[in-house]
């Protein structure tokens, strides 16, 4: 059905008559309910459907974030944003004496909950976050001074944590300084190359991929930043060809190269990582970042990708969700196609903007 309207969508646009009104009508509309935001609300109230699927989104993550707090799971991402606060404060400068007072009982209540799951079933949680958030704890308690009654009750229930939960992990995962930091043999000009190298590839070999190279490719996406490392995103890869080109056939725009795609990569953003609406786009933003680092990360493992953009369409969130068994507040950010290039296969030259027509300094409102 979704085919057939599109498809009469588009052969009536295709009458010269039909596209000159349909253009005058849309401009006519966006002139007077652009105007200001009280004729916006008016327009937005017929299409409401557009905007319900991620309002309800918001608010069912919203639920599952508070519903998560004490239940098993391999991640905890309120333990995740409180211990990376207290990084950014034990690197302020100058730091303050006392710092974190409103959230350390807090942080220390999280990482309790987090140590009691490990204690209880080690192999069901990720081990290297708890080294991490003890570490960080040690660290926190060692620098802020005494003398406030929250920060040294704090104090006192992480070390009652220590009888509970030992790190075997070396003591090191906690704030450094910047020249003790990882340093790269890349320079820019093998930057730059490897980003004219990354081009978006439609034709791919009839090779399988590598399992073990899509996890080091997403070794560097991890890598990428995020708001207080929430790392707010899953990665449902598909490597089976049948699968790869159900998935990959879901999409508009993968007509007539889908069913060659070796692999897809669906990008799925987690707002339960939230408590908040205000952060709802987040995900898109700290997805993409991930998925651009993996992006190069193929490129220098010999693998070529191309992005599968994901309109925000009712239909299509429906059967995705309910292919890949999606909760709503888990929301498709994109999908990108995994393969080995077919070397003669074509690509657009894909020209882009000057630097001049994409950069400012210092601009203000006039």
């Amino acid at each position: 059905m979704l085919k057939k309207l599109k498809k009469f969508a588009k052969n009536a646009l295709a009458i010269p008559l039909v596209r000159k009104s349909y253009e005058f009508t849309n401009r006519a509309v966006l002139e007077v309910f652009a105007s200001n935001r009280l004729f916006a609300t008016i327009y937005s109230i017929p299409g409401l459907l557009t905007f319900n699927r991620e309002q309800y989104a918001v608010l069912r993550a919203r639920r599952n974030y508070y519903r998560n707090l004490k239940r098993e799971r391999r991640t905890h991402v309120e333990l995740r944003r409180n211990i990376h606060r207290l990084e950014k404060g034990i690197i302020m400068q100058p730091r303050r004496p006392i710092f974190a007072a409103d959230y350390a009982g807090e942080t220390v209540e999280f990482y309790r909950i987090a140590i009691t799951q490990c204690a209880d079933s080690p192999d069901s949680i990720d081990m290297s976050e708890l080294e991490w958030a003890h570490d960080v704890l040690k660290e926190y308690f060692a620098v802020v001074e005494t003398g406030d009654s929250k920060v040294d009750n704090a104090r006192a229930e992480f070390e009652q944590c220590e009888s509970i939960f030992s790190p075997s992990g070396d003591g090191k995962k906690s704030p450094y300084a910047k020249e003790d930091a990882v340093k790269s043999m890349v320079g820019f000009d093998e930057m730059l190359q490897l980003a004219k190298q990354r081009r978006s590839v439609r034709w791919f070999k009839d090779k399988k991929v590598s399992r073990e190279l899509i996890d080091k490719a997403l070794m560097v996406g991890r890598q990428a930043p995020t708001a207080c490392n929430r790392l707010p995103y899953e990665f449902r890869i598909f490597d089976d060809m049948k699968l790869a080109k159900k998935i990959a056939g879901i999409p508009f725009g993968t007509a007539g190269y889908s069913q060659q795609v070796p692999a897809v990569v669906v990008v799925v953003g987690k707002l339960e990582s939230y408590f908040s609406p205000r952060d709802r786009h987040a995900i898109y933003i700290d997805s993409s970042l991930a998925s651009m680092s993996f992006i190069y990360g193929l490129e220098t493992l010999g693998l070529s990708s191309c992005v599968i953009n994901w309109p925000d369409f009712e239909p299509l969130e429906q059967k995705m969700q309910k292919t890949l068994g999606l909760d709503t507040s888990e929301r498709v950010v994109m999908l990108i196609a995994v393969g080995y290039a077919d070397q003669k296969g074509g690509i657009p030259f894909s020209q882009k903007k000057s630097i001049d027509t994409l950069r400012t300094y210092n601009r203000l409102a006039e």
